[in-house]
Order: C-alpha cells, then sequence, then structure tokens
C-alpha cells in the first residue's frame, strides 16, 4: 500500500497538433502527511529499447501535500522533432508520467500516442521530408500503471490512522488507476517502417 495512490490522469488538449504542449490534470490522493514535496515528470520514448532518445519534456514539485484528494494542473513542452530518428515520428510512441518522493520512483503511468497526418492524401502518401506543422498525435487514455514500493516517511498502515475521515471518506471514481500492474516496463511496440 502507498501513501500516495494516482486516481485520475485527464488530458485537456486530446487530440492535439503534434507541436502544441501537453496539458493534463493529475488527481491524487495521500493518506498522510508528507514532510517534502513529490516530484512528478513527463517523459517522452519514442524509439523502443533505445533509452538514450528518451526526452525529458518537463518536472515539477507539487507540495506541501495535504492528506486527503489533491489535483494539479501539469503542462509539458513538446518534443524536440530533431532528437526523435525520422523512423520513429509517424506511428506508436509512448508518453509516461512518473511519481518520485524524495528521489524515489513510486509510480508510472505510460500512455501510448499515436502520430500521422492531419489528412488522407499525406497519411497514404507522406512526405519525403516530415512536416511536423502537419502532424498530429492522439493518445489512448487507457494507461498502463507501475507501483513501486518505496521508503516514505510513515508506514501505509500509521498513515491510515493518521489520515482518519480524510481517507475513509475519498470515494474512489470510475477512472481510478489504482488497479493491478499492468505492466512492469513501458515502451512502444515495435515499428515496421516507421509507421504503425
Amino acid at each position: 500500500m502507498s501513501i500516495v495512490t494516482i486516481r485520475n490522469v485527464e488530458f485537456l488538449n486530446n487530440p492535439a497538433r503534434f507541436l502544441d504542449p501537453y496539458k493534463f490534470r493529475v488527481t491524487f490522493e495521500c493518506i498522510a502527511p508528507l514532510k517534502d514535496d513529490l516530484e512528478w515528470r513527463l517523459i517522452y520514448v519514442s524509439s523502443p529499447g533505445n533509452e538514450e532518445l528518451d526526452q525529458e519534456l518537463d518536472d515539477c514539485l507539487v507540495g506541501p501535500v495535504p492528506v486527503g484528494v489533491n489535483s494539479f494542473d501539469f503542462e509539458g513542452v513538446p518534443p524536440d522533432p530533431a532528437k526523435i530518428p525520422p523512423e520513429d515520428v509517424l506511428g506508436v510512441a509512448a508518453l509516461i508520467l512518473t511519481g518520485s518522493y524524495k528521489d524515489q520512483e513510486f509510480v508510472r503511468v505510460g500512455y501510448y500516442q499515436n502520430t500521422e497526418y492531419d489528412n488522407e492524401e499525406m497519411k497514404q502518401n507522406p512526405p519525403q521530408k516530415i512536416m511536423f506543422e502537419r502532424l498530429v498525435r492522439d493518445m489512448n487514455t487507457k494507461p498502463r500503471v507501475t507501483r513501486f514500493q518505496i521508503k516514505w516517511d510513515v508506514s501505509p498502515s500509521q498513515g491510515v490512522a493518521a489520515a482518519g475521515a480524510a481517507a475513509s471518506a475519498a470515494v474512489p471514481s470510475a477512472d481510478d488507476l489504482d488497479g493491478p500492474d499492468e505492466d512492469a516496463d513501458m515502451q512502444p511496440p515495435s515499428k515496421t517502417n516507421g509507421v504503425s
């Protein structure tokens, strides 16, 4: 059991242009007071199996975190096109949101992103040189969630007692992300000819 549990991640601009920033709202529950801030990072994975090409798009600190249900809006810059191999631009990539406490990652929420041209003719006959201004991205809103056991300031059982009614009053929604782990490693499926 974790002191912090993500309840929902809502994309505020999906689908969007490839070069638009990512905008989303994260809702999470905290069942005990935390001494330090939570760190959230947004990572774009364009090439499966090559971590050197991963791009950290943004990070933010959230705190102090009160006991109960909290939310914050996160805006991340789009990936740098110059750092994506041309064969990995179109098709499927991954977007990963990580949560950490005291440099310990406790959750990783991954989404598949599909990138394609904004009209049928360009989809069927992609230009030789990629036209990033004509690309759109669409996020698959069913996440893959991986949780990690970390050392919190208090044990979860102490946190439940400390949280009292606040934790028991929180009603999970249908969008809860706190289900069983779906995938330990979030990597986009392999691509064929750069297009999926």
